[in-house]
């Protein structure tokens, strides 16, 4: 790996904490990334292994994991690159857990002790045009979220659908490696959305026995430039 080298296909990382609640035991870096700027050797001096695919594929991957390698040098002194599992779930170092989130040019990881976090789970989403939103409404929201939706003014109605798609997303990857089963967007609700961006999510089903239907997170969520940035984060 060259010292420092970072590739053109990204801007420098950043660590920051866009979020509107702090938790300072996290670390959270992220970059922006452009696949036309993509080096065919920028895996070999970044030391990250390759993965196949278009540009835009390779390009947000690599952006995904040199910013969980700088977070987690941030928290443990390690510059380690989390691997991916056979599910395509990142694999973490012992005692870390994290999250890494990528698309619309935009890249992310965050990161905490295991000992102090049970799941991370990170999403970025561009709010989607109204006609998309509306369109996907019935497929990302339960029934019961369908009705408050009617209830918001049409402005309002597509930034919530893209939020509830951002949070479901959130949620499946801070809970799925504790339960190691597979849920959609039907098998959670959001219950409740803040003033201060902080919000209440509900399973519907059953997922384990630590995580039966009825069990309530928390999670909290920014808006910038037009995304929606979403983090579950589960206590231990």
């Amino acid at each position: 790996m060259k010292k420092d080298y970072l590739p053109a296909c990204c801007t420098p990382l950043e660590e920051h904490w866009p979020l509107p609640q702090a938790e300072p035991t996290l670390r959270l870096v992220s970059t922006r990334f452009a696949p036309e700027h993509l080096h065919h050797d920028d895996f070999s001096h970044c030391a990250i292994e390759p993965v196949s695919g278009v540009a835009k594929r390779q390009t947000e991957y690599l952006a995904g994991r040199l910013c969980a390698r700088q977070a987690l040098a941030q928290l443990t002194g390690a510059a380690s690159v989390p691997g991916t599992g056979d599910d395509r779930a990142p694999q973490w170092p012992a005692d870390t857990c994290g999250s890494i989130t990528h698309g619309n040019g935009w890249a992310a990881a965050v990161v905490g002790h295991s000992a102090e976090w049970s799941g991370l789970g990170l999403d970025i989403e561009r709010i989607m045009p109204a006609s998309r939103a509306e369109r996907l409404a019935s497929e990302i929201l339960t029934p019961a979220e369908l009705r408050r939706l009617e209830r918001l003014p049409t402005e309002q109605r597509a930034q919530r659908i893209s939020l509830t798609f951002s949070l479901k997303e959130s949620l499946f990857k801070a809970l799925y490696p504790q339960v190691l089963r597979r849920f959609y967007f039907q098998d959670a609700e959001l219950l409740s959305v803040g003033a201060d961006n902080c919000l209440r999510m509900r399973l519907l089903i059953d997922l384990h026995a630590d995580w039966p239907a009825g069990s309530q997170v928390d999670g909290q969520f920014a808006q910038f430039d037009g995304y929606l940035l979403s983090l579950v984060s589960i206590p231990r």
